[in-house]
């Protein structure tokens, strides 16, 4: 390792990670807090099933659309501030949901979590990508950043639970406000805006209203197809409209002197090959957290919380293969040889996962969660830290974001796309097996529950094939990592190595 390399390390980076991990699992709760409670909100403020969904919606819509322009404000405008911005504003949302008194209310505090959560994420991270300068500290450094940020989504099922079971959902909002109030006095006290790496370039407005529209379009598409079907009008006008918007973007892109995402960023072959493998990768796990979430409660009757300490082993697995696996052996392996092994290890819990029934005792689940967490953790150090390998300081924030992107695009695909393969699945098992008037009732609902079970575990085969082509791309199209990260942190180049990145 190179002697000039050590000036640059910032003395609080250590405290500095502490907090910056907080805000981000502040973030990343919020996926899952928030779904726990909203049958409770439901009732409580009187909207229908149909508008429910738009508490979810409208958080997804803000969070994926402004992602890019948030990362390119970071580089720009600074990314200590900026991440302070995010929490203060996050933090006020969230008050705004918890105090919401209508169904408007409510919706409007979930789009202003997302518009600041899009200002936060890619802060945090492009932070994080030019205070750990050194190759080994950066690996241990993302490893714990990773374990935090994989394992929200499963803390927060747990949270929900139990603040909507034992206090009220509105706390399932108030609880980021403490979070934040740390978060902020942290970055106050040890968080120093680091030398450098400002883009000092006029903000690209055109590419901005494009890639926002454009993303909004293609989220609310997926989002739409899920609510009515992939042939309705007004699901093939969105994705019609995000098609033309992004071309548009990408065209835009490559002529202007100071592009929101320089085409450089993305046309990598690994860090591109990185950002298809993680967006594949999140949709097999957004089948995993979707389907069993809705068996586990649904079928097996367990409560909220119960669901959540259900998940945990997943989380334990996530930070073993995050901490133990990736971080130690991605300064020596080139990543396509810890990504597409970890991804294959996922299928293969995935796989034990497709024989659920209706009876399936929670010791045929545990080895597939188990594998499931040591796989993905395995998978996505490597993953994230090519996602801004060899990149320019300069478009830590942007490149930090398009992780974010990649990641929202998937899971709304995932949703979506899921989502209609488990209720055609569940509706072919109908055709085979009618209810008629004179079906007794027991055999009713035993029908039923079997038909549900066979549209999850449809999905659950469909997520089973993501992650294999996830593993597929990993091992044929990315060349970087392993001794790479080190020899380019050490070099003079102007431009930053396998830095990782990991987001909501």
């Amino acid at each position: 390792m190179s002697q000039s390399v050590a000036p640059q390390a910032d003395p609080n980076r250590w405290k500095a990670l502490g907090f910056i991990a907080l805000a981000q699992l502040m973030v990343v709760l919020d996926a899952t807090i928030v779904n726990i409670a909203l049958p409770s909100a439901q009732k409580a403020l009187g909207f229908s099933d149909t508008q429910r969904s738009w508490v979810i919606t409208a958080y997804a819509l803000a969070f994926g659309g402004l992602l890019l322009f948030g990362g390119r404000i970071a580089d720009l405008w600074g990314r200590r501030r900026t991440f302070m911005v995010g929490l203060v504003g996050f933090a006020a949302a969230s008050a705004i949901g918890g105090a919401s008194q209508s169904f408007g209310m409510l919706v409007g505090a979930r789009a202003l979590q997302g518009a600041f959560g899009a200002l936060l994420a890619p802060a945090a991270l492009s932070l994080l990508t030019v205070m750990f300068t050194e190759a080994q500290e950066r690996a241990k450094a993302f490893g714990i950043y990773g374990a935090v940020a994989g394992g929200g989504g499963a803390i927060g099922l747990i949270l929900g639970g139990v603040l909507t079971e034992y206090l009220n959902w509105r706390w399932t909002f108030y609880i980021n406000v403490p979070f934040a109030i740390i978060a902020v006095a942290g970055a106050i006290l040890v968080i120093r805006e680091p030398a450098g790496g400002l883009n000092r370039n006029r903000l690209d407005i055109p590419g901005v209203l494009l890639v926002s529209s454009g993303l909004v379009a293609l989220v609310y598409g997926f989002t739409k197809a899920s609510e009515t079907s992939w042939g309705n009008g007004t699901t093939i006008g969105l994705f019609v409209a995000a098609a033309v918007l992004l071309t548009a973007f990408v065209i835009v892109e490559s002529r202007v002197s100071a592009p929101l995402l320089p085409l450089r960023v993305v046309l990598d072959r690994n860090r591109g090959g990185s950002y298809l493998a993680l967006g594949l990768a999140i949709i097999g796990m957004f089948g995993l957290f979707l389907f069993l979430t809705y068996y586990m409660q649904n079928i097996l009757g367990y409560s909220p919380v119960k669901t959540g300490v259900a998940f945990l082993p997943m989380v334990a697995g996530m930070i073993t293969g995050s901490t133990q696996i990736g971080a130690r052996l991605m300064n020596r392996l080139p990543a396509r040889f810890l990504m597409a092994p970890g991804f294959l290890v996922a299928a293969v819990g995935m796989s034990i996962l497709t024989q659920i029934k209706i009876d399936s005792s929670y010791w045929l689940i545990l080895p597939g969660l188990v594998l499931m967490g040591l796989g993905m953790g395995t998978a996505f150090m490597p993953a994230m830290s090519l996602a801004t390998f060899r990149v320019r300081p300069t478009d830590a924030g942007v490149a930090s974001a398009m992780v974010n992107t990649s990641q929202q695009v998937g899971g709304a695909i995932g949703t979506a796309a899921l989502s209609t393969v488990a209720a055609s699945a569940t509706k072919g098992y109908f055709a085979s097996h009618p209810i008629t008037q004179s079906t007794p009732l027991p055999l009713q609902k035993l029908t039923l529950a079997q038909a549900q079970v066979h549209g999850f575990t449809h999905a659950i085969w469909w997520s089973f094939g993501f992650l294999l082509v996830a593993a597929a791309i990993s091992a044929v199209l990315l060349n970087g990592g392993g001794a790479q990260n080190t020899q380019a942190a050490a070099g003079a180049d102007g431009e930053v190595a396998d830095v990782p990145v990991m987001a909501h």
